[in-house]
C-alpha cells in the first residue's frame, strides 16, 4: 500500500500540533493546581484546540456560569486573554473565582489598573481567596508597589501558610522582580 507524501506530511503536522497543545496543557497542570474548574462536557477535547473551542464557543450564551468560568479559566491559562475575558465576562452572577480570573486575564492583557478592581471585588466576596491575593500581589509588583505585594504575601501566609501554592507563586514573583530587596 502506497501512502502519498502530502498525506504523510499532513498527518505529521497534525501530530505536531496535537503534541504542542498536549505539552501546553501538561505544562500548565502544576500552575493550574491553584484553582481548577468544573469538569465540562468539552473535556473530551484538549484545551485550546479548535475542537474544544467549537464545543465551548458557540454555546457560550447557553452555558452555566460554572462552564463559562471553566472555558475562561483555560483560555487564560493558555494565554488567550481576550477570549478568557469574553467567557468570564458573560457570567450572569460572577463569583469570586470568576472575578479572580477576570483580573488575571485583564492584567495579562495589559490593563493592570482595571485588574485591581476585579481582585478587590473577588476579595470582597471571599477574603480568604488566596489565589486572588496572589494575583493582586503580582499586580502590585507590576506597578512597583512592593510593600502592598508583601502585605498580600503576609495575608496569604496567615490564611493558608507559607507552603501553599498561592504563597509560593507570589513569593517567587517578588523574588524574581528584582524589586523585592529594594522595596
Amino acid at each position: 500500500m502506497r501512502i502519498g507524501f502530502a498525506k504523510v506530511a499532513g498527518n505529521v503536522r497534525r501530530a505536531a500540533v496535537l503534541a504542542t497543545v498536549v505539552a501546553l496543557v501538561s505544562a500548565t497542570a502544576a500552575w493550574a493546581g491553584k484553582d481548577i474548574g468544573p469538569v465540562g462536557q468539552c473535556d473530551a477535547f484538549a484545551k485550546g484546540t479548535s475542537a474544544w473551542s467549537d464545543c465551548v464557543g458557540p454555546a457560550a450564551q447557553r452555558l452555566s456560569d460554572a462552564d463559562l468560568f471553566y472555558a475562561g479559566y483555560w483560555m487564560a491559562r493558555l494565554g488567550r486573554y481576550d477570549q478568557a475575558i469574553a467567557y468570564l465576562s458573560a457570567a450572569k452572577a460572577p463569583d469570586t473565582r470568576t472575578l479572580t480570573y477576570l483580573g488575571f486575564a485583564t492584567r495579562k492583557a495589559g490593563d493592570v489598573a482595571k485588574a485591581f478592581g476585579y481582585y478587590e471585588k473577588a476579595l470582597a466576596l471571599d477574603p480568604d481567596n488566596v489565589v486572588a491575593r496572589s494575583y493582586l500581589g503580582e499586580a502590585f509588583v507590576t506597578v512597583g508597589n512592593i510593600p502592598a505585594a508583601r502585605a498580600q504575601l503576609a495575608e496569604i501566609a496567615r490564611r493558608c501558610g507559607a507552603t501553599c501554592a498561592a504563597y509560593d507563586e507570589l513569593a517567587r514573583h517578588l523574588a524574581s522582580s528584582g524589586k523585592a530587596a529594594r522595596g
